[in-house]
């Protein structure tokens, strides 16, 4: 096995978006896509129904990591949505533990759904984290 066919375990991932550097989050759910297929009967045709690809649909891509510094960035990012939102160019690195690049995705139109922040009770010592969750209109070729 290459080094390149290694699989990557201990993944962080870096995520930037335009020129904003976000930080590292220990968490991605919702990489993805979907081509939606719609079905069609032929007239006297009864051996098959056909299937067709109608359009392409990506799930929203949920960023989670422990409370860090970072978080103000996030807060920056998020709070220029007052002024209208703008669709911007995002970038998710997979990077092992060393700081090696594992893989990359590079994200159109990405616009911010939701920022959760940690939830905060007396006695607890659990870590607090917080979640960020991007929309996007699909993956635009590795550069």
């Amino acid at each position: 096995m290459t080094v390149e066919q290694v699989p990557a375990f201990g993944v962080r991932f870096r995520v930037q978006i335009d020129d904003v550097e976000l930080g590292l989050f220990t968490s991605c759910e919702g990489l993805g896509v979907q081509v939606v297929m719609e079905q069609r009967q032929e007239g006297g045709n009864n051996g098959l129904v056909w299937q067709l690809p109608s359009r392409v649909t990506y799930p929203t891509i949920k960023l989670t990591r422990p409370l860090t510094r970072d978080t103000e960035r996030v807060a920056r990012w998020i709070g220029g949505l007052a002024t209208g939102v703008r669709r911007c160019t995002g970038q998710i690195t997979a990077m092992s533990t060393d700081g090696t690049e594992v893989a990359k995705w590079s994200l159109l139109d990405v616009v911010p759904v939701r920022w959760t922040g940690p939830s905060i009770a007396p006695n607890t010592n659990a870590v607090l984290t917080e979640t960020v969750e991007i929309a996007h209109h699909g993956f635009l070729a590795a550069n």
